[in-house]
């Protein structure tokens, strides 16, 4: 492994970030706000499957961290454009690697997890209870 001239890692920081970023819709909100400012409506029609209150949820998380900006203009109807800040920006590498990763291995992991069911499920029956066995 490369070493490179990094300050040390301090765990507590570390994990503080990623308990503040386990929102399953965090890495899904980022990367949709990559290419461009969107408003909230905008982005719920987008991600298309997220709620209102989990799109809320993960905005605020987001701008709370730094990682999003809000604008609001005061127009009838109020309108509100979300942003990725600078600091968004440079989470958005390690984002996009992680989305890069997922479509080079998604099938991998969904084997993993059909081999992984099977085993389970055959652990989970009664013993002397197997289907097929005859008795």
């Amino acid at each position: 492994m490369r070493q490179q001239n990094r300050p040390p890692v301090n765990q507590a920081v570390i994990e503080e970030l990623l308990t503040t970023r386990n929102s399953k819709w965090t890495l899904t909100v980022v990367l949709h706000l990559r290419h461009a400012t969107m408003r909230f409506s905008e982005l719920q029609r987008d991600i298309g499957t997220i709620s209102q209150k989990a799109l809320t949820a993960s905005l605020r998380a987001l701008e709370r961290d730094g990682f999003v900006s809000r604008t609001s203009y005061a127009t009838i109807p109020p309108r509100v454009d979300y942003a990725l800040t600078d600091l968004g920006m440079e989470a958005l590498k390690a984002f996009e690697a992680f989305e890069a990763f997922a479509a080079l291995h998604w099938s991998r992991v969904q084997e993993a997890r059909q081999l992984f069911d099977a085993r389970d499920s055959h652990q989970l029956e009664p013993s002397g209870l197997r289907t097929g066995t005859g008795r």
